[in-house]
């Protein structure tokens, strides 16, 4: 077995034998910690004092500071919420690994940042397990602000047995990656935004006849390298209902083997970096700021920060986001996330009162807060003038960098499609919202969800998908294909492996669960 799924199984054990006899029940509450509107009298309180895991999510801001909590955004939050954090940093690359262990030695902080909902397999089973307190009431009474802002689709996505147990940053608009260019370049090769897959192919060519090193910039794994997947609904770690079964989409008919095609070509014509199997993230980002590729897929919130800093290298440089590439079927788009980003829980046996940090969470939706994580501090980062706020988008890469940190991954509940206050101050700015309502919205491809997951696979890493990663069997097989090693044919052979592996049971459970 897998060494991290051994992790995973043994921590569920241990999480389910230290809870066994628990009961969940709040800690006794001390004076609670006034709401935003009542600011006024937090000063006659004690702060609150808590600790929270929070994975670093690759933030350059984060990992690159000598000590998280003595970081100045991080003292003004405390004092604007009268409180005392003790933030426990989760590396981004370990974060199953890390947060497994941590849950398994007890040593747990008073509030855990997940990935997402409430069974992702960093939590290893702990909700279930009564690890983490149930919020119904607690938001009843201290968090109506969130009640009322946070759409019932990611409540739902953090609830398990009828019981909300985190608070959800979320999206409202899950189709967020989008279809990155270099405009600069597409206006050199003198081609029309491209539209169809072939389309798509012509201008990679034409990109390449420019002297462009990486027309497609790829990614270890096919992550944020799977636009041509998508093109062909293919994108093998979603799952569809074809011919009375659910099964994966690289089992629904031939379409996989369009799109392995696709990628095979590429490869063969130098269309895309010849190393993209294994290019990291620090890797892929700093090809495309260089100036190095033509066209990549990217969380389009990020566009204009990532325009910056590449004209810091290539002046002349410009970026858009277009249209995703469509396939047979008319559509396209990258894949759908889920409506949670991160969600925070609260661990049953903490000392701090919870109806306190609760309203230290529903503050982060007020307006005080979206001030603060959006501008920063009156007098140093903005100004006010006649009601109107002052505020200069940074234009070098460590004040967009510490920009991003702030209005990201400090704002720990928020709408996090974008950032609606930076965008509004410039005509791009508007553009990037227009992008979002134009062209995201109306694209991208969804799968059947499994919450809980399948059981047939928790165990099973070799066949199970990643959230957007393929399961590590097919992956294998795949890139044989695409290096020309095998033929197309052989993925018929692939999913023979992947069924005699624990796939066949996986799809009789997938179906089971969809038909009942």
């Amino acid at each position: 077995m897998n060494k991290k799924w051994m992790i995973l199984a043994l921590v569920f054990v241990l999480i389910s034998a230290l809870f066994v006899g628990c009961t969940s029940s709040s800690p006794q509450s001390a004076d609670p910690i006034p709401n935003a509107e009542d600011a006024a009298g937090e000063a006659s309180q004690a702060p609150l004092t808590f600790s929270i895991s929070m994975r670093t999510l690759g933030t350059p801001y984060v990992e690159s500071h000598p000590d998280i909590n003595e970081d100045k955004w991080v003292k003004e939050l405390e004092s604007l919420t009268n409180t005392d954090i003790d933030i426990r940093l989760v590396p981004h690359k370990e974060y199953v690994e890390k947060m497994t262990l941590m849950l398994a030695s007890g040593d747990i902080p008073d509030v855990v940042q997940a990935s997402g909902g409430v069974w992702g397999p960093e939590l290893a089973g702990s909700v279930q397990a009564g690890v983490f307190l149930p919020l119904d009431d607690l938001l009843q009474e201290h968090g109506q602000n969130l009640l009322r802002v946070i759409p019932q689709e990611a409540w739902d996505q953090v609830t398990h047995d009828g019981k909300i147990y985190a608070i959800p940053d979320y999206l409202s608009n899950r189709s967020r990656r989008g279809t990155w260019i270099r405009l600069d370049l597409l206006e050199q090769t003198g081609l029309d935004i491209p539209r169809t897959t072939d389309e798509y192919l012509e201008v990679l060519r034409a990109f390449k006849k420019l002297g462009v090193e990486n027309p497609y910039q790829g990614r270890e794994n096919f992550k944020y390298a799977d636009t041509f997947f998508a093109a062909f609904d293919a994108l093998p770690f979603q799952w569809e209902y074809y011919n009375g079964q659910v099964v994966p989409k690289f089992m629904a008919g031939d379409k996989i083997k369009d799109a392995l095609s696709f990628y095979r070509t590429m490869y063969q014509e130098g269309l895309i970096h010849p190393e993209f199997l294994t290019t990291p993230q620090p890797q892929f980002r700093s090809n495309i700021i260089s100036g190095q590729a033509g066209m990549w897929s990217m969380n389009a919130e990020e566009i204009l920060s990532w325009e910056q800093e590449l004209q810091q290298n290539v002046p002349e440089a410009r970026i858009a986001v277009i249209p995703s590439p469509i396939g047979p079927d008319g559509k396209g788009g990258h894949y759908l996330y889920d409506s949670v980003v991160r969600a925070f829980m609260i661990h049953s046996k903490t000392k701090v009162d919870p109806a306190r940090l609760i309203q230290f969470f529903d503050w982060q939706v007020s307006d005080e807060a979206e001030r603060f994580f959006t501008y920063g501090i009156e007098g140093q980062t903005y100004t006010l003038e006649n009601g109107q706020i002052n505020y200069e988008i940074p234009t070098d890469a460590a004040k967009l960098n510490e920009q991003r940190y702030r209005t990201n991954w400090l704002w720990l509940i928020k709408d996090a499609t974008f950032t609606r206050g930076i965008l509004e101050l410039s005509e791009e700015g508007q553009q990037l919202i227009r992008i979002f309502d134009d062209i995201l919205a109306q694209e991208g491809r969804d799968t059947i969800k499994f919450d809980p997951p399948l059981e047939s696979l928790l165990s099973n890493p070799d066949v199970r998908p990643g959230t957007d990663t393929p399961p590590d069997v097919w992956m294998t097989g795949a890139i044989r294909i695409i290096l020309g090693r095998e033929p197309l044919e052989y993925h018929d052979q692939i999913i023979e492996e992947w069924l005699a592996k624990g796939g066949k049971q996986a799809i009789e459970e997938a179906t089971k669960h969809y038909l009942d």
